[in-house]
């Protein structure tokens, strides 16, 4: 600007094109000047030569045209132009000699007052930013300075934001697919295995489906095979003894039904009356014994439904073993054997506690107590001992003076309907089952039942001893 007293002022153009190259080096903008009269005098990238202008304009390197980021940038651009524009900006035109007319912005700001103005350049489709500030001097306004630049740095910001927004993606997007693929094969896939091979087992009608073995993995998906193996052969085990439950039924049904047949088949022919009541025993002795196998045969198959719903309570088996002991001595008659109860004194015999069902255990001591009896000789003494073990267990032992308990046999004795029963004793008094029953019931209670026979110092056999181990409460 240039000033002299008595004349009006106005603006210097070469003055003002060294400014505008200062003003706009560290914003990086364009910044073009005007005059009052609304015609460009200085543009921030027109530099003076020998005899005209030169006019400076920042190129990209020559190989940025092939870059990653602008052949992304040229692909969004061409996208964005496909898409309807969401604001209709008016056409960008580079000016050979633009004038204030040209920009309303400009015009705006001679008037007196800043203005803005975005438009849109047609070849490379970025917005062109301006704003337009008057030059005043006391009030009165010397021309205007239009400052403008594009979006290319607004949107390359905005681009990389989006280029890092798309590698997390893809970052994401490839950890997702490998954990999909790690998750399928470590999990989704055996876990089909499994549930495969066990619809199999659900479907089929032999035993050649196998659970497979994952047992391996050490992880939850193993311990699940290892439990559905377990249970299909718990399954097999109970189907095979449901069978051979069933083959023994009709077994020991049958020799009754036969001798009561041929007993009724035959009183009709006899006329000799004590012939006929002698058949007529053998019938009523045949129908006992059926009655009599029949209530051990439900009482056995109730058993494995009544176990899996038990509900555990405390049980002092000291007080059981003395009230059994009492009605055994209140009911005993003469020449029969005696019964003796050792346990601990006072209060020691309330360590003598067990969880389970009282009912159920006292079937079992019964039963013990009645296969003694059975084998005692007359006079003789059934001694019954319960203490407490070190390893919170609580042992009962039923002891008699019986012939003990054929060699090999001591395991066999708990099989369903096996009898071996003492001289003299009528055939057919027993079904088989008892101890079969007691020991389905004691290990139903986790605890073990075995037998073994009692020898003197010579080594001599002088009854059997059945021993019951239960978990002490």
């Amino acid at each position: 600007m240039f000033e002299t007293p008595g004349e009006p002022e106005y603006l210097i153009p070469d003055l003002g094109r060294q400014m505008l190259q200062r003003l706009v080096e560290p914003a990086k903008t364009r910044a073009r000047l005007f005059d009052a009269k609304g015609t460009m005098v200085a543009d921030s990238r027109w530099l003076p030569g020998p005899g005209d202008t030169v006019q400076v304009e920042k190129l990209e390197p020559p190989d940025a045209q092939n870059s990653p980021e602008r052949v992304g940038a040229r692909i969004l651009n061409s996208l964005r132009r496909l898409m309807p524009a969401s604001t209709d900006y008016p056409p960008y035109v580079e000016y050979v000699a633009p004038t204030a007319q040209d920009y309303t912005e400009v015009a705006a700001a001679l008037e007196g007052g800043p203005a803005r103005a975005v438009r849109r350049d047609r070849e490379s489709g970025e917005l062109v930013l301006s704003v337009a500030v008057p030059i005043q001097r006391y009030k009165t306004v010397l021309g205007a300075v239009l400052f403008s630049t594009g979006s290319h740095d607004i949107e390359r910001a905005i681009h990389q934001v989006r280029l890092e927004i798309a590698k997390v993606f893809l970052i994401v997007l490839s950890v997702t697919v490998l954990l999909s693929i790690y998750l399928a094969g470590t999990i989704a896939r055996p876990i089909r295995r499994l549930a495969i091979a066990a619809e199999r087992v659900r479907r089929g009608h032999g035993r050649q489906v196998a659970i497979p073995d994952l047992t391996d993995r050490k992880d939850e998906i193993g311990e699940l095979s290892g439990a559905l193996r377990e249970m299909t052969d718990a399954l097999w085990r109970r189907m095979d003894a449901i069978e051979h439950f069933a083959a023994d039924v009709a077994h020991e049904i049958k020799n009754p039904l036969t001798s009561l047949k041929s007993a009724v088949e035959t009183v009709a022919r006899v006329t000799d009356p004590e012939k006929q009541r002698r058949l007529l025993n053998v019938v009523v002795e045949d129908v006992a014994r059926l009655d009599r196998l029949i209530s051990d045969i439900s009482d056995a198959s109730r058993l494995d439904a009544e176990m899996s719903r038990i509900e555990l309570e405390p049980v002092p088996v000291g007080s059981m073993l003395r009230a059994l002991a009492d009605v055994h001595e209140a009911a005993q008659k003469e020449g029969a054997p005696r019964l003796e109860l050792v346990q601990p004194p006072g209060p020691a015999r309330s360590t003598l506690v067990v969880l389970g069902m009282e009912s159920r255990l006292g079937q079992v001591f019964r039963n013990l107590i009645a296969n003694a009896i059975s084998f005692s000789p007359p006079g003789g003494t059934i001694r019954i001992t319960a203490e407490r073990l070190d390893d919170d267990f609580v042992r009962v032992s039923v002891e008699d003076e019986g012939p003990g308990i054929p060699e090999g046999k001591l395991e066999a004795i708990f099989d369903r309907f096996y009898t071996e029963r003492p001289a003299g004793e009528k055939f057919g008094t027993h079904s088989g089952l008892g101890l079969s029953i007691s020991k389905q019931i004691v290990e139903a209670h986790h605890g073990s039942i075995y037998a073994e026979n009692r020898r003197d110092a010579q080594g001599r056999i002088v009854g059997a001893r059945f021993v019951v181990l239960l978990p002490a409460a």
